[in-house]
């Protein structure tokens, strides 16, 4: 009976006995709302009538369950054909929504590739990061950036490809350095032929699959055959390439034949807090490994935890052929039938028991053990300056979330915003943000682009309820000082905010790091004592806002620079632009076509050549 129920879980479970009313009993996912319309969790069900009614036998939630249900005001749902249908859906909505109670996997950065074009004669060689196309062969993922440049420099000693872009390639006069120092054929200025070359893309489209051996074989009698001709250069030349091969192969540490594309993936618990580390073996070697550290755990067992995580990590990215997993996930018959789905292929996830796999988990163990323990102290570290800052701000309560803000400009031209993020697990940067101002400010009027920044960045965050969904900070700090800081004080007065402490941080003089000056709404302006952590833990926020925008507006103003007249041509794109400036050279050249040469070159027909020759010539 409701006079039974706690009354902090009364409205809830009233909202949920109401929507049960309607809620069918076949499979499909469900999000329970919040009163201002926030998605508190997402979840998914083989019968959703049986699982709603679980929620309301409250005596049977763990606490955490039950602080969502006394939260819940109304239910949604969306029907689906069979429960890994929705689990799927599940996992793509935890990511789109970011539920306070759903295992969150934080980092969904996607991962670098190795990719060779196939839509040019001389394809290019290149890291790439993004959805897969199919005008281009991929290789990987790689667990990081460096670990796939360091791959395509050995990929470049050993089979030359290029790796400049079509458009510079298409205006070379001259080889470039790379071919001076041996990492390209020069393709562009005819130094090989194109059959060559595609022997050459062969070969490296043969090695990254794992051919390795055979090419370096086939290096191997090629450079004898050379030495016995008396051909020392030819020879030496192909020694680099087979050392190159080498060193890439030593690179990546493991290498195990009978394993060709594989993620081990192992979790580790310790105080509370989770470590999930993955490593990816593919054709056989080990491209990497990264370490995630899920949130909203608390009370889940690992079992419970991995199964939400592989959920949600392969919802986003690469499904290999075998998994092999520390623990058996919950549900794993349903995830294993939902990933061979979307994957369109069967999927092995298992947990090894005897092998070289055992070995392979017991490594990712430990570098799970590892990683959370460095994590865990760093976090101890970050929370105690958040601490510190509260303490000497005087704010009610330690931040969760600190927003920084600074522009960059010369003279007002140019200009941006940008804005930092940090959290109490240190620089959040897929919450930074940048601001481009649609007009120069005159003589770099920095309290107008402030206002600017700070009214655009909270008018959209109180239309999408920030507040409600954790993107809402308890500090905003400004680069600047008293003038910006009064500014920032009249933003919040039109917005009615009140919420939101606020600071400001002032280059000391003459711009010397360690006299920084803090301004407070109402106090006396004050500064901190020299080489104290907080001052540091300050100074290197502020620099990493002033970093950001600074990178920001420089990538601005290259990209004005580099802007192309033919850009502003209605009806070109990417690609009939490539297609023009590979056909006449340059921008230029395009500009002074004439209507029958613009006529003949590729994919541009009678009307678009007369758009562009009436856009340059418009008498």
């Amino acid at each position: 009976m409701t006079s039974n129920v706690p009354t902090s879980l009364q409205k809830g479970i009233q909202a949920l006995k109401k929507a049960l009313k309607t809620v069918p009993g076949s499979p499909g996912v469900y999000r329970m709302l919040s009163e201002r319309q926030e998605v508190l969790y997402v979840g998914k069900a083989k019968n959703l009538k049986k699982r709603v009614t679980s929620y309301t036998h409250w005596m049977k939630l763990p606490n955490r369950i039950q602080r969502m249900v006394g939260e819940t005001r109304s239910l949604e749902i969306i029907t689906t054909h069979t429960e890994a249908e929705a689990l799927l859906l599940e996992a793509n909505l935890i990511k789109k929504f970011k539920t306070r109670y759903n295992v969150l996997l934080r980092d969904d950065k996607s991962f670098p590739y190795i990719r060779i074009s196939k839509d040019h004669p001389f394809p290019q060689i290149s890291r790439y990061r993004g959805a897969r196309k199919k005008d281009a062969i991929n290789f990987g993922p790689f667990a990081s950036v460096t670990a796939v440049n360091d791959a395509l420099i050995s990929l470049q000693k050993a089979f030359l490809l290029r790796s400049c872009s079509d458009s510079i390639f298409s205006n070379r006069t001259r080889p470039c350095l790379l071919y001076h120092i041996k990492r390209c054929s020069a393709p562009c200025v005819g130094k090989i032929k194109e059959s060559e070359y595609a022997h050459l893309v062969e070969e490296t489209s043969s090695f990254l699959s794992g051919k390795s051996r055979q090419i370096q074989e086939n290096l191997s009698r090629k450079m004898h055959s050379a030495s016995k001709d008396q051909a020392y250069e030819k020879a030496a030349a192909i020694r680099d390439r087979i050392k190159a091969l080498t060193r890439l192969q030593t690179h990546q540490t493991i290498h195990i034949p009978n394993l060709r594309d594989a993620d081990i993936v192992a979790a580790y618990a310790t105080e509370g807090s989770i470590c999930i580390q993955i490593f990816f073996y593919r054709n056989g070697s080990n491209y990497g490994n990264r370490a995630y550290f899920p949130r909203h755990t608390e009370g889940l067992s690992l079992e419970d935890v991995l199964g939400s995580f592989l959920a949600q990590f392969y919802a986003a990215n690469e499904i290999p052929k075998h998994i092999c997993v520390s623990h058996v996930p919950t549900d794993k018959p349903l995830l294993v039938e939902a990933l061979s789905q979307k994957a369109e292929k069967s999927i092995e996830l298992t947990k090894p028991s005897r092998g070289t796999k055992v070995t392979l988990i017991q490594s990712a163990i430990k570098n799970a053990q590892e990683a959370l323990l460095r994590h865990l102290s760093e976090n101890a570290t970050q929370h105690k300056h958040l601490k510190d800052l509260a303490k000497q701000f005087e704010l009610d309560r330690v931040p969760k979330r600190i927003e920084v803000y600074d522009n960059s400009h010369i003279q007002g031209a140019q200009a941006y915003g940008a804005m930092i993020v940090i959290d109490r697990e240190g620089f959040c940067k897929k919450a930074y943000r940048k601001f481009k101002f649609k007009e120069d400010f005159a003589k770099g009027d920095d309290y107008s682009m402030m206002r600017e920044v700070l009214t655009r960045r909270f008018k959209r965050g109180q239309l999408e309820h920030d507040k409600g969904n954790g993107d809402w900070p308890d500090l905003v700090l400004i680069d600047g000082g008293a003038g910006h800081l009064s500014v920032v004080q009249s933003v919040f007065a039109d917005l009615g905010l009140s919420d939101v402490a606020l600071a400001a941080i002032a280059k000391g003089p003459e711009r010397n790091a360690g006299r920084e000056t803090f301004h407070l709404p109402g106090k006396t302006p004050f500064q901190l004592p020299p080489n104290t952590p907080l001052l540091h833990f300050l100074q290197r926020i502020r620099d990493e806002a002033h970093r950001f925008a600074i990178g920001t507006h420089r990538a601005g103003r290259i990209k004005a620079i580099r802007k192309s007249i033919i850009d502003d041509i209605p009806g070109i794109g990417a690609k009939r632009k490539r297609d023009l400036l590979r056909h006449f050279g340059s921008a230029q050249d395009v500009a002074r076509a004439g209507l029958k040469d613009l006529q003949a070159a590729p994919g541009i027909h009678k009307g678009l050549a007369e758009k562009i020759y009436f856009h340059f010539h418009p008498s």
